[in-house]
Order: C-alpha cells, then structure tokens, then sequence
C-alpha cells in the first residue's frame, strides 16, 4: 500500500493506494433522511469503509423526493476528486452524467 497525501485549506486528507494502480478512494452516497424520507450526501470516503462512515469530504447533497429530483453539487471539488482518482457508484456517475462532470 502506498499513502498519497494533499492539503486542503490547511488540512491534510491522505488515501492509500494498492501496488496495482487502483485508488481506495470512492464517491459515494450516505443517506441521511429520516424513515421513508430519504436525502443523501455524495461523499469522498475511503472504499473500506461502511456506508455512513467517516468520510473525507462532503461534495454535494441528493433529493430525490423532489420533483425533478433536485441535485446540487461542488463542481470544482467533485473534478479534483475524479482527476485524484477516486471512483464513482454507479449511483453518483450517473449523477456526475446529468451535471456533465464525467
């Protein structure tokens, strides 16, 4: 494993990285809406990690309740993220495709 790290406003976020190339860095949703009231985060978090664990940065937030499902996100910072390797759910590309980020 090899650690990579960068500097962000002063904080130092590190991911790892195995021999093969491949990040262990994801983009990925956490939910945290109420019962049968869902809203999400679309978070950088290490791949190991549970679901709703600790995460490296908040990138946006997903309603899908709202009519069209409303989607708001940090352009900037979800670009950096990709260009740093982090991967995306299936869920999350296809809402980098609708804001044209991948």
């Amino acid at each position: 494993m090899r650690e990579t790290y960068t500097q962000v406003g002063g904080v130092f976020f590190f991911w790892l990285s195995n021999f093969g190339g491949e990040t262990l860095v994801a983009m990925r949703l956490t939910r945290i809406g109420s019962k049968k009231r869902p809203f999400y985060r679309i978070v950088v978090m290490d791949k190991r990690r549970a679901q709703n664990g600790r995460f490296l940065e908040i990138v946006g937030h997903y309603d899908p309740l709202a009519d069209p499902a409303r989607i708001e996100l940090k352009d900037d910072r979800a670009r950096y993220w990709l260009s740093k390797g982090a991967q995306p759910s299936e869920t999350v590309r296809s809402i980098l495709r609708r804001k044209a980020i991948v």
